[in-house]
């Protein structure tokens, strides 16, 4: 398993069968470790099946050197802007195109992914449910307590939309962010201006999230791409109904509870009004489509076709 994205490829790892012998290779961003030493690395390593996250340098390295067979794994940006881009593009179609096989985390990009590869399958983002496991609430007589646990992103997550909607419904919420995300800073200054007091949450490890969900009775994700992120998922798998931005354009979103919310006063008014059903309907999409075991068995079976 070569690199990583949103801990996906970890989870994997930790649930497939212990009969498999498992290696990770990882590293960092720093200039060394993302060029010579992850190349390195991949040169040193020796596999049956090769598994590499993120369709940039890590897959493109794995290709160059011939390690077969390889499953490139598109986990959304890779193809839905870096395809684009003059320079980095080459490289994300380079390897879309020479893959044994193409997997994607998100529906939003699968169509992307299929111009160059008519094979690719998307493969749900599975959640550890030894991490991420139900929690009640606890409770009380106060406002409701939202979290906006997504990287503060305006473009990509879409945080300003989530700000301008909370703040119309100031009065009933009380508010609680991460310190993540290149917009944090932009994020603070317009809830200022626009009266939402936030409650600054320090950045914590992948495996210390829940308590920041369990301690929510909502999970505010991104309202930008139109597929479920990790985050809704986690939350989700918490206890902890979500709101995202999910399409109802990609077959793979059919039946979740709660579709096309992205106009602020939508959002607003689906925190005011939340349904009283709406983590249980979640849930039950969470069950039938991300189940981790469900995920892990669908790629023990790609391994074994490639082999």
């Amino acid at each position: 398993m070569i690199n990583d994205c949103a801990f996906v490829g970890e989870t994997l790892l930790k649930y497939l069968p212990a009969s498999i012998e498992k290696e990770r290779i990882k590293r960092t961003r720093g200039l060394w470790s993302k060029t010579f030493g992850i190349a390195y690395k991949i040169f040193r390593a020796e596999a049956d099946v090769y598994h590499a996250h993120y369709l940039l340098q890590d897959t493109y390295i794995a290709n160059r050197l011939g390690k077969k067979p390889l499953v490139g794994h598109a986990h959304g940006s890779d193809v839905r802007s870096t395809l684009k881009h003059k320079v980095w593009g080459r490289i994300v179609r380079h390897n879309l195109k020479k893959c044994d096989k193409v997997l994607v985390s998100t529906p939003d990009v699968l169509g992307q992914a299929r111009v160059f590869r008519g094979d690719a399958e998307y493969l749900p983002n599975p959640v550890d449910k030894e991490l991420f496991h139900f929690m009640p609430a606890n409770q009380h007589d106060g406002r409701k307590r939202v979290l906006i646990a997504s990287d503060s992103n305006w473009i990509v997550k879409g945080t300003d939309i989530s700000i301008r909607a909370l703040a119309k419904i100031k009065d009933v919420v009380d508010v609680s962010i991460i310190t993540i995300g290149k917009d944090f800073a932009k994020t603070v200054d317009l809830a200022n201006s626009l009266g939402l007091r936030l409650n600054i949450l320090p950045r914590a490890p992948h495996d210390r999230l829940n308590g920041y969900y369990w301690n929510a009775d909502i999970v505010i994700d991104r309202f930008t791409l139109g597929s479920l992120g990790m985050v809704s998922l986690e939350a989700i798998a918490c206890g902890r109904p979500a709101l995202c931005y999910v399409s109802s354009n990609y077959l793979e979103n059919k039946d979740f509870p709660l579709k096309d919310l992205r106009a602020e006063e939508e959002v607003a008014e689906s925190i005011a009004n939340l349904p009283s059903d709406l983590w249980e309907r979640e849930h039950e999409y969470l069950e039938r489509h991300h189940d981790v075991d469900a995920v892990v068995s669908r790629l023990e079976s790609i391994y074994q076709d490639l082999l």
